[in-house]
């Protein structure tokens, strides 16, 4: 019988190659997992019509914990983002970023230890849009103060339990008095439970200038939805990409661990996708069931395998297939 049963969202394009890799993965580390699989986003648009079906809802729900892999979202056209509905639907409030230096993945910067905490339901990602006259669209920027308070303490909670010497509030209050003025009110009022945890804001446009020129001066960075989505992807570009990062997003009673990236169809099939980010999303996951010798273990063997640099995908600079980095990663895992 197995210990957990957990929700599988393989998802689109290169998703069902790199979902697999993982599990095969988990399996090596004797976590005993019985995954209940749905589509979502584009290929369950086209199976029943719906990006997000009820089904799916439901097993998240009931079993509260999913792993999912990427989901395509149209540009300027087609169904809502399935990511942003996810999130709401399911008042999954706090998204998690951790970015760390992986040794072996090509980055212009060394020692890079940030986690990135984004408001996940609200600010203009609400999705409340109208066209007020002909050639004319408005979007309404909704920020609220339990949302905001909400965040705040995720962050500090986050920081206090992972010994985390710092929160920074990233705003652009100066401009935006009212909504972002909110939210840092929130941030200050939270932040005066928590003593030992050092806390300062930082304007979002100056914060990106400064992750660019000294990442290192940066702890953990506190934002809203929009600023969250834009920082959390910079900040990944300061340690490889988003091939190397994990995400979850945290809610109340459920969690979902995902891949942060695209879909990436132009290579689909190919078998050379590179699984890392949902590997690391699923050793958060893991760690968050209280599976941490597994954890370790399977965070050890990835280590281990970007150390030594011989088995990579192409896009680290390697030439072997996803199937051939699965199997080095299985072989540390199961020494």
């Amino acid at each position: 019988m197995p210990k957990y049963t957990i929700t599988l969202i393989p998802g689109d394009g290169i998703g069902p190659e790199i979902t697999n890799s993982v599990q095969r993965i988990i399996d090596a580390a004797k976590v005993e997992i019985c995954w209940e699989s749905y589509k979502a986003g584009k290929s369950a648009l086209e199976v029943y019509g719906d990006p997000l079906p009820k089904a799916l809802l439901h097993s998240i729900e009931t079993h509260k914990i999913a792993l999912k892999g990427p989901l395509t979202t149209e540009v300027g056209k087609g169904f809502q983002s399935a990511n942003v509905q996810l999130r709401k639907s399911l008042r999954l409030y706090a998204n998690l970023r951790p970015v760390k230096t992986l040794t072996g993945a090509y980055s212009r910067y060394t020692g890079i230890d940030l986690v990135i905490v984004r408001e996940n339901t609200e600010s203009l990602y609400a999705g409340i849009e109208n066209e007020i006259a002909p050639g004319v669209m408005q979007a309404s920027k909704i920020i609220t103060r339990e949302a905001s308070l909400n965040i705040a303490k995720f962050a500090f909670d986050y920081a206090q339990k992972h010994h985390r010497k710092k929160v920074t509030a990233v705003h652009k209050a100066n401009i935006m008095k009212l909504a972002d003025g909110l939210f840092l009110d929130c941030c200050r009022e939270v932040s005066k439970s928590y003593p030992d945890i050092i806390y300062d804001e930082i304007i979002v446009d100056n914060c990106s200038m400064q992750l660019v020129m000294n990442p290192k001066r940066f702890d953990m960075l506190v934002m809203e939805n929009l600023y969250g989505d834009i920082i959390s992807d910079l900040c990944a570009g300061l340690v490889g990409g988003l091939g190397v990062v994990p995400g979850a997003n945290i809610g109340e009673h459920v969690s979902i661990f995902e891949a942060v990236h695209g879909s990436a169809p132009d290579i689909a099939g190919q078998g050379i996708a590179n699984p890392t980010a949902l590997l690391l999303s699923a050793i958060m996951m893991l760690q968050y069931l209280g599976e941490e010798t597994a954890a370790q273990l399977i965070l050890n063997a990835v280590y281990r395998v970007y150390g030594e640099a011989k088995i990579l995908t192409k896009d680290l600079g390697g030439n072997n297939t996803t199937e051939e980095f699965t199997n080095e990663i299985i072989k540390y895992v199961v020494k």
